[in-house]
């Protein structure tokens, strides 16, 4: 009996049947949704609830703020700025600005990562206020400034500038601005004087300026302090570690409004007479300075700590000095680590700011809680503390934010938190 044959079924394996591509509802923004949001049906219901909840919460909010009255916050925009700076010497803040956003500039161009990430920053707020209507001369500076910072950002990418030259001109810009704020500038042709302008007393100084000097003098002023602290704590000698040990200890054990208010009555008697009577601005910077170090110190300490015996010992092995080793091997090392606890100090640090207006200072609070009271506003229904306050919150976060956002491009920059 024949047998019969099957058909033979002949299969290509040079050329592979193309593979289908996934599903729709795999990929893309539905893939995203189904994974992270739509999973379960425990997870469907929350994310359902979560929305309604949003609906409702932005719905009131956009409605609240369309209907506030934002009409002081407008009316008292010079004084949210600058404070009661006189007005006619408001080409000295400009000239601090138009010198800040060059040095952005130059340290975007040279430096690139974090600084041209401020720098963009700084540019679209610049941007935006140069829109505002604001007013001519200041929507001019704005744009001066704004044209400053790409010429700046332009020129240092162009031209090697050595960046020590850019450090030390970020080093001198303090007692600059200082200079600028204080006594101003020779500029005839702005309508000022025909000499040096008239002496600025630092009373009159305030809102958002004086909030950032606060800030910028208490964290370039605490971080070498706070290291040496730090340093010291695990010195060998004796003297120095007690010292170090007795300082952070007894400032992390009182309030900062403590040290305000002790600044301003105790600091004149640790000077010498020949010193004078320092200003309510230079006993708070100093208060602030000091109780800052003291905690940054206790953060630096910690990424010492974390430190392996081995990096010492191979800082010894390459014959490395103790300053030395320090600087090129620990320290470095140390910083990265603690990157977030710094930058959260530094946060911290400009938000307590606010509390130098319960010593008289004229910070952005303070400038507040003046514009609230202000006769005009007292019969406004409902009263105007509220559309005030948002408004400085929002300033507020707007910074904070920014910090902590230079802080996370550095550590994806140094490639921390990496596998």
């Amino acid at each position: 009996m024949a047998t019969e044959l099957q058909p033979t079924t002949w299969v290509n394996t040079n050329h592979p049947a193309p593979a289908r591509k996934p599903p729709a509802s795999e990929i893309g923004v539905l893939g995203w949704l189904r994974a992270n949001l739509f999973s379960s049906i425990g997870n469907s219901l929350l994310t359902l609830l979560t929305l309604v909840g949003l609906y409702f919460i932005v719905v009131g909010v956009v409605r609240w703020a369309i209907d506030a009255f934002w009409e002081p916050v407008w009316v008292n925009r010079k004084l949210f700025a600058v404070g009661p700076y006189p007005p006619e010497q408001m080409i000295q803040p400009a000239a601090v600005l138009l010198m800040v956003s060059l040095l952005f500039g130059l340290s975007a161009g040279r430096w690139g990562s974090i600084m041209r990430n401020l720098g963009i920053g700084l540019g679209a707020l610049l941007a935006l206020l140069a829109i505002i209507p604001i007013g001519i001369q200041a929507q001019l500076v704005m744009g001066i400034s704004l044209a400053l910072l790409l010429g700046g950002y332009l020129v240092g990418r162009r031209v090697a500038l050595p960046s020590a030259w850019l450090a030390l001109a970020w080093v001198l810009s303090l007692p600059v601005t200082f200079l600028l704020l204080t006594s101003g500038v020779n500029l005839p042709s702005f309508g000022i004087t025909e000499s040096i302008a008239p002496m600025v007393p630092n009373n009159l100084w305030g809102g958002l300026m004086l909030t950032m000097l606060l800030a910028v003098v208490g964290i370039a002023l605490s971080f070498p302090l706070g290291v040496a602290l730090a340093l010291g704590r695990r010195s060998k000698l004796p003297v120095i570690k007690y010292f170090s040990i007795g300082y952070i200890e007894f400032i992390r054990g009182v309030p900062l409004i403590t040290l305000l208010f002790m600044g301003m009555t105790l600091l004149p008697l640790f000077l010498p007479s020949n010193w004078g009577n320092p200003s309510q601005l230079m006993r708070a910077m100093v208060a602030i300075t000091l109780f800052s170090a003291a905690y940054l110190a206790e953060n630096v300490r910690g990424g010492l700590q974390a430190i392996s015996k081995g990096q010492y010992e191979a800082a010894d092995a390459l014959g490395l000095s103790s300053f030395d080793s320090l600087r090129f091997i620990i320290l470095p090392q140390a910083l990265t680590k603690v990157i977030p606890a710094i930058v959260g100090q530094f946060i911290g640090l400009f938000k307590d700011t606010s509390l130098a207006s319960l010593v008289g200072l004229l910070e952005l609070v303070a400038v507040a809680k003046s514009v609230i009271q202000q006769p005009e506003w007292l019969g406004v229904s409902g009263g105007v503390a509220k559309e005030v306050y948002v408004f400085i919150a929002i300033v507020f976060f707007i910074f904070s934010y920014g910090m902590s956002f230079a802080s996370r491009q550095l550590e994806h920059q140094l490639g921390f938190g990496k596998r």
